[in-house]
C-alpha cells in the first residue's frame, strides 16, 4: 500500500493531500516521503495515543500537519483536495465533493466483492462501495490485492 500511496502522491505537484485516519502514520510518511516540495498532507486522527506517535514519526516536516479530531469534520474545512487517503471511515459522508477535479480518492482495507456495474441494488448494502461506483462524479475501480482478503477502491472526480 505504501509504495501505491507514494506514486499517487508524488504526482500532486503544488497540491493538498488528505488522509482519514492517520493511525500511528505509516501512510502519511510514505505520501510525505513521495510527495513533492510545493505539497501539503493534512492527516487526521481520533486517538490521541496514535497522533502522538505520527507526530513524532513525522517530526520536521512543515508540509504535515497532524490533526487530532473527526477526520470528515477536519477535511470539510480545508479542502478541496487533489488525492484523500481513506484509512479509517468516511463510507458514508460526501468524500466526493472534497476532491478537486480531476483529484483522486484512495480507501483501503476492503472487503473484496464481485464487480458490481453502477446503480446495482447491492451497492446500496455498502456505503463504501456505494460512494465510488454510485456517485456519477467518480470514474472508479476496485482493486483485488494478492492476499484476496483486501481490496482498494479507487477513483477519480471526473464532474
Amino acid at each position: 500500500m505504501g509504495r501505491f500511496l507514494a506514486v499517487l502522491a508524488s504526482g500532486c505537484v503544488g497540491g493538498r493531500i488528505g488522509e482519514l485516519g492517520t493511525g500511528v502514520g505509516i501512510g502519511a510518511a510514505w505520501i510525505a516521503g513521495a510527495m513533492p516540495a510545493d505539497c501539503e498532507l493534512i492527516t487526521v486522527e481520533i486517538n490521541d495515543d496514535y497522533a502522538g506517535v505520527a507526530r513524532e514519526l513525522l517530526a520536521g516536516d512543515p508540509r504535515v500537519q497532524i490533526i487530532t479530531g473527526d477526520a470528515f469534520s477536519v477535511v470539510s474545512e480545508r479542502g478541496p483536495f487533489d488525492l484523500l487517503f481513506c484509512d479509517g471511515g468516511g463510507g458514508g459522508a460526501d468524500l466526493v465533493g472534497l476532491l478537486r477535479l480531476g483529484g483522486r480518492i484512495v480507501m483501503d482495507d476492503v472487503t473484496p466483492q464481485l464487480a458490481l456495474p453502477p446503480g446495482s441494488p447491492l451497492l446500496a448494502d455498502d456505503p463504501k462501495r456505494r460512494l465510488f461506483f454510485g456517485d456519477p462524479r467518480l470514474t472508479s475501480t476496485e482493486v483485488v490485492l494478492p492476499d484476496l482478503r483486501n481490496s482498494l477502491l479507487v477513483g477519480t472526480r471526473t464532474s
